[in-house]
């Protein structure tokens, strides 16, 4: 599992528009990075972001990669979602009965060009608890590591304590601006042996130059508090997205971050930040 993994919601358009070439360039980049851990989702631009990545892996050799997917939103004719630039006319719709999990794997892996996916995650099961356990066990014929990907703490602590999954995907719940995984679950997981993924560890982008958080406008509360971060970094000379970057990883839970990008120098950006060194006292600070 590479410290850094690449997550490919930029490549189907998240925010604004990306070309097929730049979407390319960008996983080449982060394969001559040695990045070998790649999430995606049905969500990401209707399918584009998985259509992308499969051109991109493609003649990459499969056993040196680690593929992660997602299942509970179907894609059907509809209007997309608004989210995304340019994508297909899909509509993503919650759907996580075991015939809609089988589905919706045999057309991801249709759209990434592969034979098999190493992770299949739950996306967002937030108000459907009730139904996950049938979709873990719907995925666990057909992918050998299932686990959760959300934005909400509560929805992956529920799921570690019955024991259900095997690995978290975690997105905004533990950076500089908002540690709640770091109350229960990530001592849950880490006392469990399931492993988490940081994602979101920039916030949607306030922590790294942007003004978004939570993929909203960021509130001038959170712009402040950014704020006062950057100048503790500054006193030291570090840059924020350094310390965003590394913050999680110093939990034992934390087995790699995951980062967006849609061009080969915000990738490149990221693999650098990661190995910017953090002293000590900073940490203490923040």
């Amino acid at each position: 599992m590479s410290r850094i993994g690449l997550g490919t919601a930029p490549l189907g358009g998240l925010f604004a528009d990306v070309g097929d070439e730049a979407a390319r360039a960008t996983v080449d980049a982060a394969w001559s990075l040695g990045i070998r851990f790649f999430d995606t989702a049905p969500l990401y631009g209707s399918g584009l972001a998985e259509s992308r990545l499969g051109a991109a892996l493609a003649g990459r050799p499969r056993d040196e990669l680690i593929l992660s997917t997602k299942v509970g939103r179907l894609l059907v004719p509809g209007e997309p979602d608004p989210h995304f630039a340019n994508p297909p006319a899909l509509k993503p719709v919650f759907d996580f009965s075991p015939a809609a999990v089988h589905r919706s794997l045999t057309e991801s892996l249709e759209r990434l060009q592969q034979d098999r996916v190493d992770i299949a995650l739950l996306h967002d099961p937030d108000d459907h608890l009730d139904e996950a356990r049938r979709a873990i066990d719907a995925a666990r014929e057909l992918v050998p590591t299932v686990g959760v990907g959300t934005n909400v703490v509560a929805t992956a602590l529920e799921l570690v304590r019955r024991g259900e999954v095997d690995v978290v995907l975690l997105a905004g719940r533990y950076t500089l601006l908002d540690r709640s995984a770091g109350d229960e679950l990530l001592p849950l997981c880490a006392d469990r042996g399931v492993p988490v993924h940081a994602a979101g560890v920039f916030n949607s982008g306030v922590l790294a130059g942007g003004t978004t958080f939570d993929y909203a406008t960021a509130p001038a509360d959170v712009l402040a508090r950014r704020d006062a971060l950057a100048a503790v970094c500054a006193r030291h000379g570090i840059p924020l997205a350094a310390a965003a970057l590394q913050f999680a990883p110093r939990h034992p839970a934390v087995r790699s971050v995951v980062v967006g990008a849609r061009t080969p120098a915000e990738i490149e950006e990221d693999a650098r930040l990661l190995d910017v060194t953090i002293p000590s006292e900073l940490w203490l600070e923040l």
